[in-house]
């Protein structure tokens, strides 16, 4: 018995050695730091990442909204100089909106010297001109044939479901699309 009692002191050294050397070990370590990073960043990341999201959302919604009132537009002779019904156009695909969606459609003529080809051949070879008039006197040639297009550009304020102090409340996204109308009027 007394061996026992004269090893005790050397026993409990070696536990408290033990238990020191396990508080001192660092493999915890990286995962208390993720932890702290996490919970620091990840909000902030997954906020981001939502108003990010909506912007992008409502951003299509635009692009859309100008395809279709541009859609419209290029039927053909009955619509390519009604603004009114591609504006109506525009804005029944963008609801959302509602009066915050801004339509501003135009039309135009270019000559081109590339009659086989269902498009122009670039801007060296295409004038653009106001009216169909002008654009037939400039499209001359056995070659030349007039071209309309009908461009509609959409344009609404995005509001970001964020608020943070330094950025906008609202960004203003703009869209256009343009198409090549299928008869000439």
């Amino acid at each position: 018995m007394l061996r026992n009692i004269s090893q005790f002191p050397w026993r409990f050294r070696c536990g408290l050695r033990a238990f020191r050397r396990r508080w001192r070990d660092e493999s915890g370590g990286a995962f208390v730091e993720i932890a702290l990073i996490v919970s620091i960043l990840g909000l902030p990341l997954l906020l981001g990442s939502a108003s990010i999201g909506t912007v992008i959302y409502d951003s299509i919604e635009i692009e859309n909204a100008a395809h279709a009132g541009a859609m419209y537009g290029m039927q053909g002779t009955c619509c390519i100089t009604q603004t009114a019904l591609m504006t109506t156009a525009a804005q029944n695909e963008a609801s959302d909106f509602g009066a915050n969606l801004t339509v501003t459609p135009t039309s135009y003529y270019a000559c081109s010297a590339a009659q086989a080809s269902p498009t122009w051949t670039g801007p060296a070879n295409m004038i653009e001109s106001i009216s169909l008039a002008t654009a037939k006197s400039n499209c001359t040639g056995t070659s030349g044939h007039v071209l309309a297009f009908v461009k509609v550009v959409a344009s609404a304020p995005v509001a970001l479901p964020i608020r943070c102090c330094g950025l906008p409340t609202s960004i203003t996204v703009a869209r256009s699309s343009v198409m090549e109308s299928e008869e000439l009027p």
